[in-house]
């Protein structure tokens, strides 16, 4: 890997895909001189960054991402679209290693010149999301790529994660599977900018009818987050490709409107903000399991838990209790000053 920032810049703005997969590595390294060297490169690329359309899309496991996602971008490259796919794959618990099969199951799209599938290990984040994915979003808006489909693993808090990073957040719902329970989990609904049914095709085009009615009553109830859009329920099938027009329209509705409102440019001013955050909360949990005081408790915290010889609360109020010194003295007239 070259040790100076200028070629991986000039390489992804030049969109070179060997040097858009080097510098994506790079940022994906948890080496400290890598982290380092990232972090010029980023700064390099900021100012290329901002002109795709980010569209996340999540949904339980069997719901047909894969095929969905292999869909919509091959209908958007036929349009004359640079579509970058990230695709997080769930990384193994006890090795670390990941199926990343993405390019396997996206065979089609990954055959296209202009689009760009990158694989990346959730590695046990929170949510699914990979740790790098907001990163590697940026670089490829800065090798030029207009679309960018963010595909989750669709478990835990996958969701959440990715909606804070995208501007479109789709949720991809079964039919007749016992699924219409999740999609009326209210935390779900709060977040989705639109609904789709997929695998509506053969025998199960009723049932994503009435899957479709189901969740629309549901989102009636509700208050939409956005003042500027209420999220549709649509109907769509991978295996035929009916319904992905539709839904791409959808995206392209959504963002005239909120551009118009004013919302689109303040959603991206959040997602800067919640980055920001998720890199201060992970900076803080890799400080704290480094620091020496931890280090030295933590083998034999770990092994009293195990045994029962010590509950958790306390296990954890102990390692904690070293950033008590840290910790500005607490002075009640501030609080009443700024009242």
């Amino acid at each position: 890997m070259p040790e100076v920032p200028a070629p991986y810049i000039e390489g992804v703005l030049a969109a070179d895909r060997r040097m858009l997969s080097k510098t994506i590595t790079l940022i994906e390294s948890v080496k400290a001189d890598h982290q380092r060297l990232a972090r010029e490169v980023m700064n390099g690329l900021m100012p290329h960054t901002g002109g795709a359309v980010r569209l996340g899309i999540s949904g339980v496991p069997g719901v047909g991402k894969s095929s969905f996602v292999e869909r919509l971008g091959t209908l958007l490259v036929e349009r004359g679209h640079r579509v970058a796919v990230l695709a997080v794959d769930p990384s193994s618990r006890r090795s670390g290693g990941s199926i990343m099969a993405d390019k396997t199951r996206m065979a089609t799209l990954a055959a296209a010149p202009r689009a760009f599938i990158r694989p990346s290990p959730s590695a046990g984040t929170l949510g699914g999301v990979a740790r790098k994915t907001r990163e590697t979003l940026l670089i490829c808006e800065a090798a030029g790529f207009d679309v960018v489909l963010v595909e989750t693993v669709g478990v835990g808090q996958s969701e959440t994660e990715v909606a804070a990073m995208v501007d479109f957040f789709l949720v991809l719902m079964l039919a007749g599977a016992g699924d219409e329970l999740q999609g009326m989990k209210k935390g779900v609904l709060e977040i989705a900018d639109a609904l789709a049914i997929n695998k509506a095709d053969g025998d199960n085009v009723e049932k994503a009818a009435q899957a479709r009615r189901a969740y629309e009553n549901a989102l009636h109830l509700m208050a939409p987050a956005s003042a500027n859009w209420s999220p549709p329920v649509l109907t769509c099938s991978a295996l035929e490709g009916a319904g992905i027009s539709g839904i791409w329209d959808t995206v392209q509705e959504h963002r005239r409107r909120l551009t118009a409102s004013g919302e689109w440019e303040e959603r991206r001013r959040t997602q800067a903000l919640s980055w920001m955050e998720a890199l201060v909360a992970e900076g803080l949990t890799s400080w704290f399991y480094t620091h020496p005081a931890v280090r030295d408790r933590l083998p034999a915290l770990r092994r009293r838990v195990v045994e029962g010889a010590v509950n958790a609360p306390t296990a954890a109020e102990d390692l904690l209790s070293f950033l008590t010194p840290l910790a500005p003295p607490f002075d009640s007239s501030d609080s009443d000053r700024s009242e």
